[in-house]
C-alpha cells in the first residue's frame, strides 16, 4: 500500500489544518488507518486510529494529548483518510505520518502497522 500525506503547514496557535493521506489499495475500506506524529528529538507518537468493525462502521481511538481536539474520518470512494486538527497548540508541532494496517486492527502501536507515508511537517507558532 502506498500512502500520501498532504496538508501540513504553518499555522497559529488555535488555529485549525485539516491532514489528508491518500492510499492506494483496493481493500481501502477493511485498512485500519493511524496518524502518528514525530517532534524533533522525541520518539513517533500515536495521535489517532480507525479500524473496521463488521457492522460497516469504524471506531476511532484517539492519544490522550489530542483527545476532544481532533477527528480521524475517512472517504472510503476516495481512498483518503483525514485528520481534523481543531484548537492547535505549539506542542503539536511535529512531523505527521499517516500509516495503514491491512489487518484491519489498528490501534496505538506502531509495530501494527504495515505501510507509512512519507510524513508532512505541521508548525504551530505561539
Amino acid at each position: 500500500v502506498q500512502l500520501q500525506a498532504s496538508g501540513g503547514g504553518l499555522v497559529q496557535a488555535g488555529g485549525s489544518l485539516r491532514l489528508s493521506c491518500a492510499a492506494s489499495g483496493r481493500t481501502f475500506s477493511r485498512y485500519a488507518m493511524g496518524w502518528f506524529r514525530q517532534a524533533p528529538g522525541k520518539a513517533r507518537e500515536f495521535v489517532a486510529g480507525d479500524s473496521w468493525r463488521s457492522s460497516g462502521t469504524y471506531n476511532a481511538i484517539y492519544g490522550d494529548s489530542v483527545k476532544g481536539r481532533f477527528t480521524i474520518s475517512r472517504d472510503n470512494a476516495k481512498n483518503t483518510v483525514y485528520l481534523q486538527m481543531n484548537s492547535l497548540k505549539p506542542e503539536d508541532t511535529a512531523v505527521y505520518y499517516c500509516a495503514a494496517d491491512r489487518g484491519g486492527v489498528g490501534g496505538p502501536r506502531r509495530v501494527t502497522y504495515d505501510d507509512w507515508g512519507q510524513g508532512t511537517q505541521v508548525t504551530v507558532s505561539s
